[in-house]
């Protein structure tokens, strides 16, 4: 298939030199030392809801910290990210250094939050699967803090949270409730580790020698001697290329046709591994994000607003989050001596996340295969 490329910047523009990177990485440093202190200030407790019966549930603290957890994530990531594509322009032992360390940060505050996530996909998609049109809240406190919700409240599991009055009752079938028993047994624990595992890192040694070297980066970006005269264009032009390549080895024909049912091989697999197929399409949103920063660089907090790239990256990360769903419900179908009503309940909902993988990419087919609009 014929691969369309990515719009580039205007050629009639005036060429980015380094000194731009070097404002953004100053920019972004700010940033993530504006969310450290924010992080202090709101008593952070790793980016998490805050525990059941908490004074601070009905104030703006938790929200806050929850926020400042999210923008220390995002500014790590963009330093990481611009690291990697401009790295022939900064100090190469510095950058090298630096780099891997902001990476296993961003991914150590992330997890709590994706347990979470993934723990109130998979209990909306075994409601909706069975029928239900609304969901306990119960459950969906369960989500968010671990604790008990009023009686007689339910949630649609179509949208987002909202109470109604109505009589509790239990319309799922045994197999069902045990299996989401069992997956909120599974994911809480995880996402109770995550909490701690994210606790442990900011106050380690660790989490601080990455914290000075990011408030010195705030006011030093070490660049090479001939960065700030050098293009960053053509950089930008590789990240993109990177992209390209990586898009056209995709599957793009047979995504295209909906309801393939591709994403079901290896359904069966005995491998525990990742899903082998959904590896490339992780590979694209990993490269899409790299190409997004790049732009960033080079437009400042003036870059354009590209509805192909922004749908593309939306398809991506619903393609992820319904990927690693069906490996942790297939994972949960392997816990020895669950009786067979439950395992079946496990194998229909694993079935619906590959489906759901499926959908995100004929999605994503769709929006690459427009031509690119940048709105203003």
């Amino acid at each position: 298939m014929a691969q369309q490329h990515l719009d580039q910047t205007d050629p009639t523009a005036e060429a980015v030199a380094g000194d731009a990177l070097a404002q953004y990485l100053r920019a972004q440093a700010t940033e993530f030392l504006r969310a450290l202190r924010l992080h202090r200030e709101t008593g952070g407790n790793g980016g998490s809801a805050p525990p059941r019966g908490s004074a601070g549930a009905a104030g703006d603290g938790p929200q806050e910290s929850v926020d400042a957890a999210r923008a220390l994530r995002r500014s790590a990531r963009r330093i990481s990210g611009s690291l990697h594509t401009f790295r022939p322009l900064l100090d190469p032992d510095w950058s090298e250094e630096i780099r891997p360390e902001l990476a296993w940060l961003s991914g150590t505050l992330g997890l709590e939050h994706a347990y979470q996530a993934r723990l109130e996909r998979l209990l909306l998609a075994l409601y909706r699967l069975s029928g239900v049109t609304a969901l306990p809240v119960r459950t969906v406190d369960a989500l968010a803090v671990g604790g008990r919700a009023l009686p007689g409240k339910t949630v649609s599991p179509g949208g987002p949270a909202f109470a109604t009055a109505a009589p509790e009752r239990g319309p799922l079938t045994v197999g069902a409730a045990k299996a989401g028993a069992l997956l909120e047994r599974q994911l809480t624990l995880a996402r109770t580790r995550a909490h701690s595992t994210a606790l442990q890192a900011l106050g380690s040694s660790r989490f601080h020698a990455v914290a000075d070297k990011v408030a010195v980066l705030a006011s030093e970006v070490p660049l090479t001697p001939a960065a700030p005269g050098t293009e960053l264009g053509p950089l930008a032009a590789a990240a993109e290329e990177r992209l390209d390549d990586a898009v056209t080895a995709l599957p793009l024909v047979t995504a295209g046709h909906p309801y393939n049912a591709e994403a079901l091989v290896h359904g069966l697999s005995p491998e525990p591994s990742p899903h082998p197929q959904d590896g490339p399409w992780h590979q694209v949103r990993l490269l899409l994000r790299l190409y997004r920063y790049a732009r960033e660089v080079l437009h400042g907090g003036d870059a354009p607003l590209d509805v192909r790239l922004l749908t593309a990256g939306q398809a991506l990360n619903r393609h992820r989050d319904a990927s690693e769903a069906a490996a942790a419900a297939a994972q949960a179908a392997r816990t020895p001596r669950i009786t067979p009503a439950t395992a079946y309940a496990l194998g229909v909902l694993h079935a619906d996340q590959r489906h759901e993988v499926e959908a995100a990419r004929f999605a994503f087919q769709q929006a690459w295969q427009k031509q690119p609009v940048n709105a203003p």
